[in-house]
């Protein structure tokens, strides 16, 4: 008898537990939904309504989660050029649902409702050895609803054995060696679900930003072999509209050192600047347009002062002074990781040294 009580006194100790996880977790997603506002997440199951609490899910991935070996239901992407997130590495995939088409029209890609957008954020312990040891950080999901994208960031537990949805966005502490072999830490912001609209927006809407025929014009090797990724896509009988690669705009690689500079400055300038700095986007009053095909030096910044730049102008006079990056407040601005002077404003913590770098070089060279 003395067993028998023990025995259920452990089972009781161990129900409750469970029953305290499970109360838990009910507060925290209550608790994220009463800081955001957002609707009431879904059951567990995979039911369609989204958006689900874990990331495993939507069964995205096969086998362990870490290895982020995706399923046949996923098309990988690449945009030729990445946005600096401090210094992680990422991969991209496309759900299209299951007879729909993606729309090719005035070289602008339009997913159909059901389109998930799926982006791993990792860092390699040792970027000497990107393909070894890694800690994936956050997954960020835009899914295509009827009522039009919504964004969900999910956060991935220290075992990388699934990711929990994060709405209201968190921190985490991020240790790496990185390429010349030094150790270091870096200050991860993952963000809420409001601020994903601050780059992704398009006319007031969220909007995704890789899905451009002008990024993703370009070849990416696959299981079947290396095809250009519209043409991929095509092929799949997932997108219409695409008329052969020389009919459409391609951004290159900013970091491919054999391209002109202009070419791989005006790139870096598009994929890091452009969502916001162009005639759709929440910085169009600046009058600064940063998008890869822009010609005009004014629209450029050449010579121009600034609107409203505030404090984020320093004691410098033009967005762009030619021949002069330490006198132009683009390069003031890359340079600073202090809120009301940094640029972009979210999204980094650290400063994108090689990138200041390919912007001075590029207006060293401006006459």
């Amino acid at each position: 008898m003395k067993y028998t009580a023990l025995i259920y006194r452990i089972i009781l100790m161990f129900t409750l537990l469970g029953l305290s996880a499970c109360q838990g977790e009910k507060n925290e997603i209550q608790s994220d939904q009463a800081k955001t506002g957002q609707r009431a997440l879904a059951p567990e199951e995979a039911n369609g309504q989204f958006p689900y609490r874990r990331l495993s899910t939507y069964g995205f991935f096969e086998g362990e989660m870490a290895a982020l070996s995706h399923s046949q239901k996923l098309i990988p992407y690449r945009p030729a050029s990445s946005l600096f997130t401090d210094y992680a590495l990422k991969s991209r995939f496309v759900l299209i649902p299951d007879g729909s088409k993606a729309q090719l029209i005035d070289e602008e890609i339009s997913l159909p409702v059901g389109s998930i957008l799926v982006k791993n954020f990792y860092y390699p312990e040792d970027f000497r050895q990107p393909e070894g040891k890694r800690r994936i950080i956050e997954t960020r999901l835009m899914i295509h609803e009827e009522k039009g994208w919504q964004a969900y960031p999910y956060l991935w537990n220290e075992e990388q054995s699934d990711a929990i949805l994060k709405i209201v966005g968190a921190e985490t502490e991020v240790r790496f060696v990185d390429q010349t072999g030094k150790d270091q830490v870096i200050n991860y912001l993952v963000p809420n679900k409001n601020q994903c609209k601050s780059c992704h927006n398009k006319n007031e809407e969220l909007s995704p930003i890789g899905i451009q025929p002008k990024h993703l014009n370009n070849d990416l090797p696959y299981e079947s072999g290396t095809n250009n990724q519209l043409a991929h896509w095509t092929d799949l009988g997932k997108l219409e509209g695409f008329r052969g690669q020389d009919s459409h705009p391609q951004v290159i690689d900013y970091e491919d050192q054999s391209q002109a500079l202009n070419d791989r400055a005006m790139a870096y300038l598009d994929i890091n600047c452009a969502h916001c700095h162009r005639a759709e986007g929440p910085a169009s009053t600046s009058g600064l347009f940063l998008t890869f095909d822009q010609k005009d030096p004014m629209k450029l910044g050449f010579n121009k002062t600034p609107v409203a730049a505030g404090k984020g102008a320093g004691s410098f006079k033009f967005d762009i002074l030619p021949g002069k990056p330490e006198q132009s407040i683009l390069v003031y601005r890359m340079n600073s990781t202090e809120v009301g002077i940094a640029m972009p404003e979210i999204g980094r913590t650290t400063i994108h040294q090689e990138g200041i770098e390919l912007i001075k070089a590029w207006i060293s060279s401006l006459n």
